[in-house]
């Protein structure tokens, strides 16, 4: 399947679905292993934002690309104090063209994919660069040593005298001053990694408990399914699961209304990207309560690598570490109390 092509117009050989029916597939997607679609999150901010809502002689080339099943990674985030207003990757004038140098970390999904979108400064501009994957001097490391989600490909690339062509420019991409919903887009897409792991760690722990006849001696059942207290378990985990599945498919909703209405309204773009926000800060706790708690239906057999049922806590874990709660939470109140202005694109850097 061209899962890159689901948000692509059938006009240009995609499937056309709705915001809704592709984070509907993006939550299934990652229950059955959650590392895919965040190695395909800038992905789909690239199809929506940087082509789908900006018209120009480009977009419908690269929409057929991903019609086609190309994809797009990502090489933004810069190691130590780079970020959005000072990257130290450069796209330079070299003759009759122009030359990308700089190094990049986090490049999510930059391996699995033909292309890879790259943050630059052009004379202290600041510019998104198309960049082929296998073009003469990108270098990709697979280095990524986080302990969840290890195999989205988000290691290290080095661009060294690059090649870019005028056509490859496409403008100022990720971070661009004011508001945008790509910013409520790729946080969505984390949401539904979360509620994704929160559906697999449910069918994963209760198939093993149908499963067992070995129980403690003191337990209110002969088998553990039976167990008032594992079933109490069981039922937290469903639950976690179907809420963060819900709020997911409700931001997706607004999402929804907002691209069929006016993508530039003001106020919708402020409750989305404070829902969205709002949402992390219901999902992200219950999801990583819930993995943890879902080692009290066994005793320490359940801990068994060949279960490797510790992976659900350790992926939600790093994927809730992408947007720290705790500066959302602060947003979030700041907002509420005093009516400040949400911050959209950010990034990790020096302040």
């Amino acid at each position: 399947m061209r899962f890159g092509a689901l948000r692509v117009p059938t006009g240009l050989g995609g499937y056309g679905v709705s915001v809704r029916q592709l984070f509907r597939q993006l939550v299934l997607l990652a229950a059955a292993e959650s590392n895919l679609p965040q190695a395909l999150r800038v992905h789909w901010w690239f199809v929506e934002e940087q082509l789908l809502a900006a018209p120009g002689p480009e977009r419908e080339r690269w929409l057929r690309a991903a019609a086609d099943g190309g994809l797009v990674g990502n090489a933004i985030s810069e190691p130590g104090v780079g970020a959005i207003d000072r990257y130290s990757t450069t796209l330079t004038s070299h003759g009759d063209g122009l030359r990308l140098d700089g190094t990049k970390y986090y490049s999510t999904g930059s391996l699995y994919s033909d292309h890879i979108v790259v943050a630059a400064d052009r004379d202290g501009e600041r510019v998104a660069v198309l960049v082929d994957a296998d073009a003469d001097g990108v270098t990709q490391h697979d280095d990524w040593d986080g302990f969840g989600q290890r195999t989205t490909a988000s290691g290290t690339t080095e661009f060294t005298d690059v090649a870019v062509t005028g056509d490859r420019v496409l403008g100022p991409g990720y971070g661009t001053p004011g508001r945008t919903y790509g910013t409520a887009y790729l946080q969505l897409v984390q949401l539904s990694v979360l509620a994704g792991i929160a559906r697999r760690a449910t069918d994963d722990v209760a198939g093993w408990v149908r499963d067992r006849t070995r129980t403690f001696t003191h337990a209110a059942a002969d088998l553990p399914r039976h167990d008032p207290l594992v079933q109490q378990v069981i039922g937290r985990l469903s639950a976690t699961a179907y809420a963060a599945r819900t709020l997911v498919l409700e931001v997706a909703d607004q999402l929804d209304h907002l691209l069929a209405t006016d993508s530039a309204d003001a106020e919708l773009l402020d409750r989305v990207e404070l829902d969205v926000a709002r949402a992390q800060a219901v999902v992200i706790p219950s999801v990583l309560d819930a993995t943890t708690q879902l080692f009290e239906v066994g005793g320490a057999s359940i801990t068994s690598e060949k279960l490797r049922l510790d992976r659900h806590w350790r992926n939600a874990r790093t994927v809730s570490v992408h947007n720290p709660l705790i500066y959302k939470l602060q947003t979030v109140g700041d907002h509420v109390l005093n009516g400040s202005e949400l911050p959209y694109a950010w990034s990790a850097g020096r302040r």
